[in-house]
């Protein structure tokens, strides 16, 4: 979850890129941002290098301040294929690769953040942890996951879905628990059902939550989904 404004510099508004003044937020509750149109537009505007080969560009201290390359070698490729076979031997079905998609997006996130630091990123929005690297807000980790899960489609990990473009949901009717809030999403094939991928509700390389784009954020800070097991 980022905080409210679009242009502000400090406290609380500098990490939302998108949404308007807040008396004008209040006015128009309950809006879904479709996001910048594009995976690729997404990077540009967060200023983060797309994945190259298996090397992303991990985005932390909130609002991709920071930027830290990490190149996954072939023993972390290897887990990876590992952790998606496990699953897809149970079924081969778009459920069953989400499965193993979360366990992939836990391991990844565990692994990445004992080389960055931010292996103790808290669950959830800290105020107070804008420009810490340690920490990493919605913004992160959206843009992380999303680099994350094209690495996975770029190595034919992904089988039964394609990699979305980022969005947000906000409803400021809700108060801080409605704050604007971005996910990484799956597009399932032959469906073109969207899936969010979110890191943000849980601490550093617990897995993700895997809900229907729909369900997904609709409800207080207290009934968020629980990570995909």
């Amino acid at each position: 979850m980022s905080a409210l404004g679009s242009d502000a510099e400090g406290g609380l508004v500098r990490h939302v890129r998108l949404g308007a003044a807040l008396v004008v937020a209040l006015a128009t509750a309950g809006c879904t941002h479709a996001g910048f149109g594009s995976a690729e537009n997404h990077f540009a505007t967060f200023s983060v290098p797309e994945p190259s080969g298996t090397s992303v560009h991990v985005c932390h201290s909130y609002g991709c301040q920071k930027k830290t390359k990490v190149r996954f070698s072939e023993a972390d490729m290897a887990m990876l294929k590992a952790i998606m076979a496990k699953w897809r031997s149970k079924q081969d079905t778009a459920d069953e690769e989400r499965r193993g998609v979360a366990y992939v997006i836990g391991w990844m996130e565990m692994a990445v953040g004992a080389r960055i630091g931010t292996k103790d990123d808290r669950p959830g929005m800290d105020f107070a942890a804008s420009g810490d690297p340690t920490q990493q807000d919605c913004v992160d980790e959206a843009t992380n996951t999303t680099s994350y899960l094209t690495l996975l489609a770029s190595v034919g990990l992904l089988k039964h879905h394609t990699v979305g473009t980022p969005f947000a949901k906000e409803n400021y009717l809700r108060g801080v628990a409605g704050w604007t809030h971005w996910t990484a999403v799956l597009v399932e094939n032959g469906t073109n059902k969207r899936w969010a991928v979110d890191s943000w509700i849980y601490a550093n390389g617990e897995n993700p939550a895997v809900v229907e784009a729909e369900n997904w954020y609709i409800a207080d800070l207290g009934s968020l989904p629980a990570a995909m097991r």
